[in-house]
């Protein structure tokens, strides 16, 4: 039995830097490995799908030249080395994160599967079949999360793709069937229609991004409209089947009535499921809830005193900078002796469609919803100077503020580099300034930050 004071199970972008931390502060430290160092994120996520996002833009401004005056001819994609790109990419961040975590004094990499043997024990499988015995005075687990499969007829005989094996592909669909329109669905539906593939989004839901404002998601659906992306909402998939020739039906029912939508690949964007069924949780006394997710209190600690749940395993907001702030939520608490937790804590993200869609803090139906009182403030990007100049004036802008106190209370930017004037007002809203001090501040001319002058302007 190899004994560490801390074993971090999974290498994601909140275990990575929590195990060089532990090891940095002279701890003796465990990093177990199942599969790449870098996690979701860095290997199928962030990083190699906004390489694809990359290139399907460029393709998307190439082919409008000609409204810039630049006549470009045949735009043509060349699949191969749209994926060669993004694995050189990926390859060359995870070897990166490898070589710092392998030369790191106190820190082990072991690469293998874990699971509990007991509260504080573990067994790792390698990849030769070997195991390897470890325990632990603190675990945490950060294994992170898979494609989830809808029960759905037929999946099973149907070559589907999820959004890891749609990034292998080496030639461009004809014609790309997507179940869901969440954030991965409708990246991938507008990334693939702008590298030429016809594109049907087929969605459960009465409007696409559940959480947003039915504005800002009419917005959204007017875009991929014209982009030329189907999308069909408050739609219930029934059945897919795969024909000899490979070509693949999906059946959904559509109000009383049942349709039928035939491609070349399908793409299943249903959601992601936590990892936490090969861990045999069970011996160590760690909780999940009904969807499999580890259970914490706001100290990430889980039911099982001394181990802990971080990123996307713990059920809480699937983003990695919010693995980050676990990390940096745990580090703090350790090895420093503080108290730090994830109440209050704010959420920003951004929908990598084109244009971008920030979000921070509250949508209008929640703070509705809260019963709080509130002013808004809307405009469309057309308004906005720099947005007219650079082509690219399709969006929306939308902010609440508080009127008593004039704190901002949330905003969705969806125009063009949405996330980062999302993020111009996120440092307002931390900083607790007034939604006045953007409304008469001095911002250069031309840029997209002098939009909150005209923005804020709007609150009577």
């Amino acid at each position: 039995m190899n004994n560490f004071e801390y074993i971090i199970i999974g290498s994601g972008q909140g275990g990575t830097p929590l195990a060089a931390a532990l090891a940095q502060a002279g701890k003796k430290t465990a990093l177990v490995e199942r599969t790449h160092v870098g996690g979701t994120c860095l290997n199928e996520g962030c990083t190699p799908t906004k390489t694809m996002v990359a290139s399907a833009r460029a393709a998307y401004v190439a082919r409008r030249g000609a409204d810039y005056g630049v006549n470009t001819g045949n735009i043509d994609i060349d699949m191969q080395k749209v994926r060669l790109r993004k694995r050189e990419i990926v390859d060359n961040f995870r070897g990166g994160s490898e070589s710092r975590l392998e030369k790191q004094e106190h820190l082990e990499l072991i690469m293998g599967t874990a699971r509990f043997t007991g509260a504080k024990t573990l067994e790792i499988t390698t990849a030769d079949d070997t195991t390897v015995e470890i325990a632990g005075q603190g675990i945490i687990i950060d294994t992170g999360t898979r494609p989830a499969m809808p029960r759905l007829e037929g999946i099973e005989q149907v070559s589907y793709l999820d959004s890891t094996s749609i990034m292998e592909l080496d030639e461009l669909p004809e014609r790309l069937l997507v179940i869901g329109g969440g954030y991965i669905g409708l990246e991938f539906g507008q990334m693939f229609r702008r590298f030429g593939s016809k594109v049907s989004i087929v969605h459960r839901g009465d409007q696409l991004l559940s959480r947003e404002d039915e504005d800002l998601s009419s917005e959204v659906l007017k875009i991929l409209g014209e982009d030329g992306v189907e999308v069909y909402l408050e739609s219930r998939p029934s059945r897919v089947q795969q024909d000899s020739d490979g070509k693949i039906s999906l059946f959904f029912e559509s109000g009383d009535k049942v349709r039928k939508l035939t491609g070349s690949h399908l793409l299943v964007a249903t959601g992601r499921t936590p990892n936490t069924d090969t861990l045999n949780l069970e011996a160590a006394g760690v909780e999940t809830n009904d969807r499999g997710s580890i259970q914490v209190n706001s100290r990430l600690e889980s039911s099982a005193p001394g181990i802990y749940a971080i990123g996307d395993v713990n059920g809480g907001p699937a983003f990695t900078h919010i693995s980050y702030d676990d990390f940096r939520i745990l580090k703090t608490n350790l090895l420093e002796g503080g108290n730090d937790s994830t109440a209050g804590r704010m959420v920003p993200y951004t929908v990598f469609i084109d244009p971008q869609l920030g979000r921070v803090g509250l949508s209008e139906k929640e703070a509705k919803k809260a019963g709080l009182n509130y002013q808004v403030a809307a405009m469309p990007m057309s308004w906005v100077a720099r947005a007219l100049e650079v082509d690219e004036a399709r969006g929306l802008m939308k902010v609440l503020v508080d009127p008593d106190s004039k704190h901002i209370l949330g905003c969705g930017v969806f125009g063009i580099e949405g996330g980062e004037i999302m993020a111009m007002l996120q440092i307002a809203m931390m900083a607790g300034l007034p939604y006045t001090a953007l409304r008469d501040g001095i911002f250069a001319h031309p840029t997209l930050a002098e939009s909150l002058n005209t923005l804020f302007g709007r609150i009577g």
